[in-house]
């Protein structure tokens, strides 16, 4: 593999500080978006009915786009492909709100699914590449702030609501602010650009073999999230009698719960490692799972919800870094699990729902705490790679040379 450009201590850190801002307005756009869904709505004129089948269309548009970031990438280098695909993304927020009719709206969805996750595969892999040259952990921390952007975005959006703001306004506004934001973040991501000795990897392939294995530890993470967070207001007012204010409390306080655990995860996976994390992590959120389960009353479920929450907060954005690790191409694995977790956030609230009308949601639930006990089973797919032989230290502290280029 050729040697890559060498940076020092100090321009990692500014890269990293950076690769966090963009995730960060990355969080915001779909925090932006999520919070005028009514508005949405009742603009274009859609039933509920319409509007799930509407909303299916980001998750089939990240999904068939995601494959193309690591040939974009490869062609234009990473810093370049990411401002672009990103400013792609910010600028996407705008089209929903401008749909007449239904058809509309899933094409805006689409065009927006598909900008979103060519974006974030081109984010991650250079947060991984960022995170292999600095020697330590940082894919938590940069998730983490992921969800505080989406915290940012969706408070701007609940006043906008509040105050009865048109929605293609705000969303015109947010789009540009955000645009510009992006950019100026951009410029401080780290330059990795392809060797013309490299072969550029395919447009459109199947995910390698281990980043499926990956995706499946991703799965069932991003499955027992959903799930909490789209069903657990309902669960405790329809199982446990709550009110409608302690249980929308509950939705909040396990969203929190995901974005301080990620900011925090870092230095827990440098001390323990990737494998071991995930495996208590597993073993919390199986407990979480058995208290929601088992709950004779409100507190005691939203503190199952919380263990959940903190159980599989990191376990994402520690899939992202293992996929980037399994093969010579670290965005086309990274887009290979970035699908099946996408898939399993589509088909998680409606999976639950589901098993619910046939059977309860505590039987829902029963499945989730299956499905974290399988993160305790499977978290040895997680082990990374030898890190320090990927980015040796040289003697003024700096690594000697990347893992690869990304994509």
């Amino acid at each position: 593999m050729a040697a890559q450009t060498v940076f020092s201590t100090e321009r990692l850190r500014r890269a990293r500080f950076a690769v966090a801002a963009v995730f960060c307005v990355h969080g915001a756009v779909t925090g932006s978006f999520a919070t005028r869904i009514p508005w949405i709505q009742e603009h274009a004129g859609v039933s509920a009915g319409q509007l799930g089948l509407a909303l299916a269309f980001p998750a089939l548009g990240a999904s068939l786009a995601m494959p193309l970031a690591g040939a974009i990438s490869h062609r234009f280098g990473a810093r370049t492909a990411l401002r672009g695909l990103l400013a792609l993304w910010t600028l996407s927020l705008t089209l929903p709100s401008l749909a007449p009719n239904i058809w509309g709206l899933c094409g805006a969805l689409f065009v927006y699914g598909a900008t979103a996750g060519m974006s974030d595969v081109a984010m991650n892999a250079l947060g991984v590449e960022t995170e292999n040259r600095l020697g330590k952990s940082i894919m938590s921390s940069l998730h983490g702030m992921w969800s505080v952007g989406a915290l940012i975005g969706s408070a701007a959006g609940t006043v906008a609501a509040h105050i009865g703001g048109d929605a293609r306004f705000h969303h015109l506004i947010a789009a540009l602010t955000l645009t510009a934001l992006g950019l100026v973040c951009c410029q401080g991501v780290l330059d990795v650009v392809s060797t013309q000795d490299e072969e550029a990897p395919p447009r459109f392939s199947l995910p390698p073999k281990a980043a499926l294995v990956i995706g499946a530890i991703g799965f069932c993470a991003v499955f027992a999230e959903g799930a909490s967070l789209d069903w657990s207001a309902v669960y405790l007012r329809d199982e446990l009698g709550s009110s409608a204010g302690l249980a929308a409390a509950s939705t909040t306080a396990f969203a929190l719960t995901m974005a301080v655990a990620r900011l925090a995860g870092d230095r827990v996976v440098d001390r323990f490692g990737a494998v071991r994390t995930v495996r208590v992590g597993g073993a919390v959120a199986t407990l979480g799972g058995l208290l929601v389960v088992l709950a004779p009353h409100a507190a005691v479920a939203m503190a199952g919800f919380g263990l959940i929450g903190l159980g599989v907060a990191v376990v994402v954005p520690l899939a992202f870094a293992a996929a980037a690790r399994s093969g010579p191409n670290p965005s086309q694995a990274i887009a290979g699990v970035a699908t099946i977790t996408y898939t399993s956030g589509l088909i998680a609230p409606s999976a639950i729902g589901g098993i619910a009308d046939a059977t309860s949601l505590v039987f829902s639930f029963g499945l989730v705490t299956l499905l974290a006990l399988g993160l305790v089973l499977g978290a040895g797919v997680l082990r990374p790679g030898a890190r320090g032989a990927t980015a040796p230290a040289r003697a003024d502290g700096a690594p000697a040379k990347s893992s690869g280029p990304v994509g």
